[in-house]
């Protein structure tokens, strides 16, 4: 059993970060590696409770308290082979998952929670660094095959599921590379794309096969006896405001993808110019979620003049909110690095390299390099030349369940590149979904049924080349939500298909397409 005292020994105690000047002159991950022992130690705090709530809380139903317990006794081994029995990637959601598992763990109704998340990772990074990530190949060949369309974490999970069912599976990525957006939104610094090229490796083994800078119709799709639908909800959510065409106001996805390439580039030894560059610019982000959170450490990294963020929400308090009780994701105020890191406070005494770098030496000491602004209303835009200069915004309140203007708060902010970073609003339509018919509902949905099967339109446009069966999978079915959702789904989905194709499975379904999150 767990240490019955380990939460009253330890205070929690989450890896240092690496110093705000030295990490913001790269891409690489910000985190420190834990001291030896570190790790051991915050798992101890673990309780083995009688009922766990960081399970019904974790979408994958990790098996939390068993994996903590072991690494508590240094049997990492068997931790890896309990955290990959539920998990095919702990190393992306060990970095970029926002942990409602621990809004859930026990210890959170009166302490710190557990640090699920960093144990997680550190039994991910223990098993690549001691080659137990092995490729596991299926024993036999089914004889079906699988297109998979989309390979952000979804369409991933469920080709590395039916590959090992024995299915022959083929990815389908529009872009250059796969990994959706984990390789082109979410930023290096937060996940370096090593980390994903190296499982990408590992499923080209077990023999996944991946199939890029193509966008299939059905006619590339005729030989398969199954389709999976993993194409994310890409549709940015846009600010109709006036002054919305003027240039230098572009969507968090038309910068962000092309910023990671430039980190590539980097990391390759190359040079890439950036397509938008907030170098020397006042920039504006608005939206307070993680996209903009990744905007806001991109500007910093690429040497912005200023980096001010809009949220329109309130700010979160201190201790976690009446409106989220436990085990509810708690509403509470999170500072993430990019933020840590726009709260650094300039003294002059940086590193020379730094100062050149990051044009540290054209502000004034005492500043800091960001800023965020709560209740944040934007109002208009304008500029001079056809291009932005400013945002005229105002202060709000919910009043009555609607946000209200606050009279006499209006003001106005200087910006050369603003950032909208408002959240998504469903997949696109278009090109194969259009072409199979795939019916989406009115939240911009596409609609499918409880074995992740998709409803289709009598009057489809495709030709008939392509007779099986359709399946939905990750957030272009379930609306934008979090990658540990996304991983969750693209496994129930797997075991779907695989019971379709074969009339029984063994996979393992963890979440059901009606499932919802607890407070997230």
């Amino acid at each position: 059993m767990a240490d019955p005292k380990g939460f009253m020994k330890h205070r929690r105690e989450e890896p240092a970060h690496r110093p705000v000047p030295l990490r913001l002159m790269d891409w690489k991950e910000v985190h420190e590696h834990p001291a030896p022992g570190h790790i051991e130690k915050q798992a101890s705090r673990c309780m083995d409770c009688g009922v766990p709530f960081c399970h019904s809380a974790c979408p994958l139903g990790n098996i939390i308290p068993e994996w903590n317990d072991l690494v508590r006794q240094d049997r990492w081994r068997e931790a890896f082979d309990r955290l990959h029995a539920t998990n095919n990637f702990p190393e992306f959601t060990g970095r970029v998952c926002p942990a409602p598992c621990e809004g859930g763990c026990v210890l959170a109704i009166n302490d710190d929670a557990v640090t699920i998340k960093d144990v997680e990772l550190a039994i991910a990074e223990r098993g690549f660094e001691e080659g137990w990530v092995q490729p596991i190949p299926a024993s036999f060949d089914t004889g079906q095959s699988v297109a998979i369309i989309g390979s952000g974490p979804a369409g991933l999970a469920a080709a590395q599921q039916l590959t090992r069912a024995g299915h022959a599976v083929t990815v389908f990525e529009r872009d250059d590379k796969p990994g959706g957006l984990m390789r082109y939104g979410v930023p290096d610094y937060k996940m370096e794309a090593r980390y994903l090229d190296r499982r990408l490796e590992q499923m080209e083994a077990e023999g996944t096969e991946f199939r890029c800078n193509i966008s299939p119709s059905a006619a590339d799709l005729a030989d398969f006896d199954a389709v999976v639908l993993a194409t994310g909800a890409t549709l940015a959510r846009d600010l109709p405001v006036d002054g919305r065409d003027l240039d230098g106001i572009h969507q968090a996805m038309e910068y962000l993808p092309h910023a990671n390439r430039v980190a590539a580039a980097e990391a390759a030894g190359e040079e890439l110019t950036p397509e938008i560059d907030a170098k020397g610019k006042k920039v504006v982000v608005i939206g307070g979620g993680d996209t903009g959170i990744d905007c806001f450490g991109t500007a910093l990294r690429q040497g912005a003049a200023s980096v001010t963020q809009f949220d329109i929400r309130p700010r979160a308090p201190r201790s976690r909110a009446a409106s989220t009780p436990w085990p509810m994701y708690p509403l509470v105020w999170r500072v993430a690095t990019a933020h840590e890191e726009g709260e650094y406070v300039i003294t002059g005494s940086e590193p020379p390299e730094a100062t050149a770098a990051l044009g540290l030496d054209a502000r004034v000491s005492g500043e800091t390099l960001g800023k965020r602004v709560f209740n944040a209303n934007t109002v208009s835009f304008h500029g001079e030349d056809g291009r932005v200069t400013g945002i005229s915004a105002n202060e709000v309140a919910v009043v009555e369940g609607r946000r209200v203007p606050m009279k006499g708060t209006d003001f106005d902010i200087d910006a050369d590149l603003v950032l909208i970073a408002l959240g998504f609003t469903g997949p696109e339509r278009g090109g194969i979904v259009a072409e199979l018919g795939v019916t989406v509902d009115d939240r911009g949905r596409m609609v499918r049924d409880d074995d992740y099967r998709a409803t289709l339109e009598p009057d489809a446009l495709y030709d008939g080349s392509f007779t099986g069966p359709v399946f939905v999978a990750g957030d272009n079915g379930r609306g934008a939500s979090l990658i540990v959702w996304a991983i969750a789904e693209g496994r129930a989905c797997a075991e779907a298909v695989d019971r379709h194709l074969m009339g029984e499975s063994n996979l393992p379904r963890a979440v059901e397409p009606t499932d919802m999150p607890i407070g997230v």
